[in-house]
């Protein structure tokens, strides 16, 4: 009975929110206040296990930051400078947007990323008339990318890496750098070919862009210069969080805190709460709600075992249907609570006598990541884009995203496949 009640609810939620009529984080956290009402599990059990206070610290405290940059029109200043650099072609805009996301994403986290480049992104598209919803996309699609060529990039390479003691974050570039490559370069070609000719600028309009100042931007120097040190200080400490021995959310709400702090006297944090995406919060409060309903009843833990079982413990099937089923799940619930369903599975395989175990890891770790293209709620990284531009009047419907998303996903689980086969798998045909 409790099974059918979390699946039912569980996709009830995500029919309202596929269809778009109601607040999606209403939705999310009345799917998630059901499942207590039925005694799936507690309010405590919630709040304990299975919402994922970490990435909600980390999102909050990185609003902040984003909230207080933004006050000395230092995103404008970017925006305006790095459209100049391209010389205002909107093409080279959608490339270059993806090439510094992918390059953010990798380094950072990929939610951090958005968080940073979104709004310059949106400065930019204003002021030259262009569709927000290309360049949009372009973030979301480059930031899952990249975000899966590196140790930090991604929820789901954390996990992995900390569970695995010879993975190194130069391990993850080495694996997972070319393909990653690969996937940048086509999801480039497809959007280029998608998009190309809505993506047409009055050149009047980028003859005014060309001769202005982008210095004419930035207020308040001292505020400037606090905002962009915290920054730099809170780029490091992701980069050598490990070294530092802070977890990346540590490092997030410290470089936030420190920013209230010095900037208190100049804006208050009243006026700094009042630009943080709430409605974003709340929704990830939601899903990881719903989700913990299908991980407290068990349905993330038979599919694992089930897929190791259909697989018999073949190293080559279960690595390529690893691939797959966490690719196709990842697209409708967070990867997280399926990553952590699966680490332990996959740990079983030395008791059959497996010590190879790598391409297992890569392929879960692959699925995972680029699973999350697929639907606007599919990854942090989406839902935050989107409420960002929502934000602004850039709204984006589940089923628009769905119909650039999946095919996407689908193209890079096959690239994926054929890169694991030749690189780790045919020896062992």
């Amino acid at each position: 009975m409790a099974i059918t009640l979390a699946v039912s609810i569980f996709i009830i939620c995500y029919f309202f929110i596929i269809l778009g009529k109601v607040n999606q984080a209403l939705v999310a956290m009345t799917g998630g206040t059901l499942l207590m009402i039925t005694h799936i599990y507690s309010w405590e059990e919630a709040f304990r296990w299975y919402i994922n206070w970490d990435t909600i610290a980390l999102l909050f405290s990185m609003m902040v930051i984003v909230s207080i940059t933004e006050r000395t029109g230092l995103f404008h200043y970017v925006a305006v400078s790095f459209a100049q650099a391209v010389k205002g072609k909107p093409v080279s805009l959608l490339v270059g947007s993806s090439v510094l996301t992918a390059i953010g994403s990798a380094l950072l986290d990929n939610v951090t990323t958005v968080l940073l480049f979104v709004p310059i992104m949106l400065a930019i598209t204003k002021r030259l008339h262009l569709p927000a919803f290309p360049y949009l996309m372009m973030i979301i699609f480059s930031s899952n990318i990249g975000g899966t060529a590196t140790l930090i990039g991604d929820p789901p390479n954390i996990m992995i890496g900390q569970a695995v003691e010879h993975f190194s974050f130069l391990s993850f570039i080495i694996h997972l750098g070319p393909i990653v490559v690969l996937l940048l370069g086509i999801v480039n070609i497809f959007m280029v070919v998608i998009f190309k000719k809505h993506l047409v600028v009055d050149p009047e309009l980028v003859k005014q862009l060309l001769k202005q100042n982008p210095a004419y931007y930035l207020q308040n120097k001292t505020m400037l210069l606090q905002s962009i040190a915290v920054l730099i200080l809170t780029m490091l400490g992701f980069i050598f969080h490990s070294a530092l021995n802070l977890d990346l959310t540590t490092v997030a709400v410290s470089a936030a805190i420190l920013l209230l702090l010095l900037t208190e006297q100049q804006y208050s944090i009243n006026k700094v709460f009042e630009k943080v995406e709430w409605e974003t919060l709340f929704f990830f409060l939601g899903l990881f709600v719903l989700v913990g309903g299908l991980e407290e009843v068990g349905v993330l833990d038979f599919i694992a075992q089930h897929l190791i079982y259909l697989t018999r413990g073949d190293l080559i099937s279960t690595s390529i249907g690893l691939l797959w089923v966490s690719g196709l799940i990842s697209q409708f619930i967070n990867n997280v609570p399926f990553v952590a369903a699966m680490i332990p599975v996959i740990q079983e395989f030395q008791s059959f006598g497996i010590d190879y175990l790598d391409p297992l890891w890569w392929g879960l770790a692959l699925g995972a990541c680029l699973g999350g293209n697929g639907t606007l709620i599919g990854a942090s990284a989406n839902v935050v884009v989107a409420g960002i531009a929502e934000g602004e009047g850039e709204r984006i419907s589940f089923l628009q995203f769905l119909k650039f998303g999946l095919p996407l996903v689908f193209l890079s689980l096959v690239l994926s496949t054929i890169y694991l086969v030749l690189r780790y798998l045919f020896p062992l045909l």
